[in-house]
């Protein structure tokens, strides 16, 4: 399952949020060591999960997380703009139908056929989400690793410059381009969305 959480449903979706920043600390600080601060130390949450963030998460069925990524508006102050602006040779894109992708984030311990089944649907999702709320362009930062990755989903994603170093981390600025033709270049590499999603967890 697929949600969508903004700042009018938010208050609805505790169980999805909660499990969501609960991955996001497991895989961001536990696994890949990243210095950002944890609540509680169970949940990993920033200055940017505020209400303008809007959430894609890929749920179970009892609406445990597998899979999420965070939308940011260009037009106020974003990850990429505000904490990495050297990681694009010329202005960092902005405007209204410009969004960032930030903490894509895949939950450990679920399997690879699952974690792979969850990013589909996720990458499905963010194409569909683009395409039904006027998005032309996803720009985000990830480590260089990560971006050729992304770069091989088959969508349109460039780097906005060349890797720099950031606290030991060569990191990339890229953007992808959405338009009605994304989802068929996702679906020619495997990407289309529709395989199962796992059961819920037992008890």
């Amino acid at each position: 399952m697929l949600l969508i959480v903004d700042h009018s449903n938010r208050a609805y979706e505790h169980l999805a949020l909660r499990s969501m920043f609960e991955a996001r600390k497991r895989v961001f600080i536990d696994l890949l060591k990243w210095d950002v601060p944890a609540l509680a130390d169970r949940f990993e949450l920033d200055q940017f999960d505020d209400i303008y963030a809007n959430y894609l998460i890929v749920t179970d069925r009892a609406g445990q997380h597998l899979a999420s990524a965070r939308l940011l508006p260009t037009v106020r102050p974003a990850l990429l703009g505000s904490l990495y602006p050297d990681l694009a040779d010329s202005r960092v894109p902005e405007g209204e139908d410009i969004l960032e992708i930030t903490r894509f984030c895949l939950s450990p311990g679920i399997g690879a056929r699952d974690r792979r089944v969850a990013r589909d649907v996720l990458l499905v999702g963010l194409v569909e989400y683009a395409l039904a709320n006027g998005v032309r362009t996803y720009i985000g930062v990830a480590e260089l690793p990560w971006f050729r990755q992304i770069e091989r989903f088959g969508w349109d994603c460039r780097a906005l410059a060349e890797p720099k170093i950031h606290d030991g981390r060569a990191l990339v600025g890229l953007a992808i381009d959405v338009d009605a033709t994304t989802a068929s270049k996702l679906a020619i590499n495997g990407i289309t969305g529709e395989a199962v999603l796992p059961p819920a967890a037992a008890a």
